[in-house]
């Protein structure tokens, strides 16, 4: 992990860009798979899980002789921890649920809209080095707040066939319909595509490998909405000489532990700061289970020193963090000139983890600079909102007049023999 000193605005760009395949070259990976599947279904869905995951598969589904297990295998201090996230978790999504109101516009034209929830939604679950059970509880749980009836859960198997306990356990609480061993490209595709196994979803969620996110964002070219591109996990550390280094480098570990694709940043004004962290981050990693993956994703992550606090701001604003932790004595202050991040974790004793995991906000959120335009999962996202509108006699005459001139204008006759039919 490098140190940078006041780069140049000019040399910006290339310290943050992230460690991403070209764009052609994943799609050229992650289309055949899509096709294939497409054309032969579970066919093929069995044959890349012994490719890509070494397991010999009976059956794509989960039984309820699985569920069953895994309740018995996961420990009851697990099981406890998990009941503290979904109550915070339920509480912040809870929240966003809004009460449909009624707008008269004009005298006699009434309009509101409805929150209909996604009938058929599927969530995808990585799987790889770390079982990623915390996902589940991030999507089901709104999910099942939006009221979507149908939940499809797909995670790749480790090689005996099975998905890991705890996601097991987390799927079966948080009221999942349906739970397949299935990762990678191919699960996005059998969601999107729909096989004689699996249902065919209107909407897919989840994080996931340069691949799935690929594949995610080929298959809503046609065939499915998606949540957002969220791709490689992803991190900046905006401290000043208030923030505890030992702290820093605990965020930053915490983060590149995820994945070697994954990328950290620690963004100063201060070069003592920078140092002091920086050998924290050398002592803390050789203790790590997961310390070659920090190492390689360490190659590509950077600490930055700039010269003041106003142009740290503005990197942060550009790179656009999945996450970005403030760490000063003025992190509320900071916190409101960010305008481009997926989740802000503010003050010495807020870690990216809890976040992660139990504070109650949703950890889905948009990578790859992303956060300028997207948003993280939320209620919403289970959600489509439609539009109502009743006018009455009195209403069409009100604007009825707007809306002829309005037709005849852009030369669309009909539109304006629709209101003035009404009207003789």
């Amino acid at each position: 992990m490098k140190i940078v000193l006041y780069p140049t605005k000019s040399a910006w760009y290339d310290l943050l860009r992230r460690p991403v395949l070209a764009n052609k070259e994943v799609d050229a990976q992650v289309m055949p798979i899509l096709q294939d599947v497409r054309k032969r279904g579970d066919e093929a869905l069995f044959e890349y899980t012994k490719k890509f995951d070494n397991a010999v598969l009976e059956d794509l589904q989960v039984n309820e002789e699985e569920f069953i297990e895994a309740g018995r295998l996961v420990d009851n201090e697990l099981k406890k921890a998990m009941n503290t996230a979904i109550k915070n978790i339920e509480t912040f999504h809870r929240m966003q649920q809004i009460k449909p109101e009624r707008v008269v516009t004009t005298s006699g034209v009434e309009c509101w809209q409805k929150a209909v929830a996604i009938q058929k939604v599927g969530l995808y679950i990585p799987g790889g080095t770390a079982p990623l059970f915390s996902t589940v509880l991030m999507l089901a749980i709104p999910a099942r707040i939006a009221g979507c009836p149908e939940i499809v859960l797909c995670s790749p198997p480790g090689a005996n066939g099975k998905l890991h306990p705890a996601v097991l356990y987390a799927a079966k609480i948080t009221g999942v319909t349906h739970v397949f061993k299935i990762g990678g490209a191919q699960a996005i595709a059998a969601m999107a595509f729909g096989t004689t196994s699996v249902p065919k979803v209107y909407k897919i969620f989840g994080p996931g490998n340069q691949y799935v996110t690929a594949a995610k964002q080929l298959v809503s070219r046609g065939e499915v909405a998606i949540d957002m591109p969220a791709g490689p996990s992803e991190l900046a550390v905006v401290a000043d000489d208030s923030a505890n280094p030992a702290f820093l480098a605990s965020d930053l570990l915490s983060q590149a532990e995820h994945g070697t694709d994954s990328q950290v940043l620690l963004i100063t004004t201060s070069e003592k700061l920078a140092e002091e962290t920086l050998r924290e981050v050398q002592s803390q990693i050789l203790v790590l289970p997961r310390k070659e993956i920090a190492e390689q994703s360490l190659l590509h992550s950077k600490i930055l020193v700039l010269k003041n606090m106003d142009e740290v701001i503005e990197l942060v604003n550009e790179y656009a963090p999945e996450h970005l932790i403030l760490a000063s004595d003025d992190a509320d202050k900071i916190a409101d000139r960010i305008i481009n991040a997926g989740s802000v974790f503010i003050g010495h004793y807020t870690p990216e983890s809890a976040g992660d995991y139990a504070s109650g906000t949703n950890h889905t959120l948009p990578t790859n600079g992303y956060a300028k335009a997207y948003t993280g999962v939320n209620l919403d996202a289970f959600v489509k909102k439609i539009t109502f509108q009743h006018i009455n006699r009195e209403g069409l005459e009100n604007i009825g007049p707007a809306i002829m001139k309005m037709a005849e204008t852009e030369a669309l006759m009909a539109h304006k023999n629709a209101v003035s039919i009404r009207l003789k």
